[in-house]
């Protein structure tokens, strides 16, 4: 009888010891799957840079919703018509009008000819423009009004989440009232900062937002006014797109700028050289078309040799690699600077020997 017992007790052991192990896999099953960031419907996002030459716009596409940021120019109206009007765009979920600037509103008004809209964000309710009150006008036809956004108001786009993270303060320059917003979408994300000068850009990083994107849309369309090495260091971003108007009296996008997204080895796209640009995420990675291909590089180094830096963290100086103090630093102290402003923006001297 106790040979019985012991036979029934052991197969019940066995029993609970293969529940505890199927118990145990389905655990670490579920938690790789709460571990992948990307979203599970719908078939991506992808954000289109329309080419609107000295200019900005952009529509965001995610699970059939749709965000439109800016229209170009008033002459770019029947552009934005159109282009929504091709991808059978009717209904805008959000409608962003960055600042009251004309390059970056005039063109709503086709926009919401073409299409009827949820929300529209502006920083302002107020402005004494033509265009203004056009894009006031249009939006009073269908029963709304702008609505001024407060950093950390968040929305939804599909399965993509829209984060507004400035301004942070208030600004008399039209520019640094741009509204910044963050779209995150599975472990990628997108940076637009309007016209947002470097100012402006210091506040935001002061107040803790997070910045890090995988594809920054470069400020105040390349002008060196914007995209601070600062602000580029918090957001480091992978790409970077310019919108900019072939052969613009600006000179947009201006080689400091240029210079400063290569250093942070950042890829450039521009709607001058590639016409519009679609970039397209799985929620892993971005992936981009073009309308065209440029002929030559959208950021060109100009030489093939990239200038370092070598920093000794010991004595707070930096050199020129062939400096013989720079071969003479440890290994412990050793910091590499792919920009002299980096070395300098770090706190570290110029070597009184080599002159960096």
């Amino acid at each position: 009888m106790s040979g019985r017992r012991r036979k029934q007790n052991s197969s019940w052991i066995t029993v609970f010891l293969f529940v505890m192990i199927l118990l145990v896999m389905a655990y670490f099953w579920y938690s790789q799957q709460e571990q992948v960031a990307v979203p599970q419907t719908g078939g991506g996002l992808e954000v289109h840079f329309i080419d609107v030459g000295q200019a900005d716009a952009a529509l965001v596409a995610c699970d059939g919703r749709y965000m439109l940021i800016d229209g170009g120019n008033a002459e770019d109206s029947d552009l934005i018509y159109s282009y929504l009007e091709r991808r059978g765009v009717r209904h805008l979920d959000l409608m962003v009008a960055s600042h009251a600037h004309e390059d970056h509103i005039g063109g709503l008004s086709g926009a919401l000819n073409c299409a009827t809209v949820d929300t529209a964000l502006c920083p302002v309710t107020e402005y004494n423009s033509k265009v203004f009150q056009n894009l006031v006008k249009y939006l009073e036809a269908q029963g709304k009004a702008l609505t001024v956004p407060e950093p950390g108001d968040r929305f939804t786009l599909g399965s993509a989440r829209v984060e507004i993270l400035g301004p942070v303060e208030e600004y008399d320059e039209t520019n640094d009232t741009s509204i910044v917003l963050r779209i995150d979408y599975g472990d990628t994300s997108f940076l637009f900062t309007g016209d947002m000068e470097k100012g402006a850009e210091a506040d935001l990083i002061e107040s803790g937002a997070n910045l890090r994107a995988t594809v920054l849309k470069a400020g105040h369309h390349g002008s060196d006014t914007s995209s601070g090495y600062q602000f580029l260091r918090e957001v480091m971003p992978r790409y970077a797109v310019i919108s900019v108007g072939e052969g613009n009296k600006y000179g947009h996008p201006s080689d400091e700028v240029l210079s400063r997204l290569r250093d942070a080895g950042t890829e450039v796209y521009r709607t001058d050289m590639q016409g519009h640009i679609i970039a397209s995420s799985d929620g892993r990675s971005v992936t981009f078309r073009t309308e065209k291909e440029a002929d030559t590089a959208t950021n060109p180094t100009g030489n093939s040799t990239v200038r370092t830096y070598i920093g000794n963290a010991g004595t707070r100086k930096f050199h020129l690699p062939d400096c013989a103090s720079a071969k003479n630093v440890q290994e412990d102290n050793r910091v590499v600077f792919y920009t002299r402003l980096q070395a300098v923006l770090e706190g570290y001297e110029p070597c009184g020997r080599c002159k960096p």
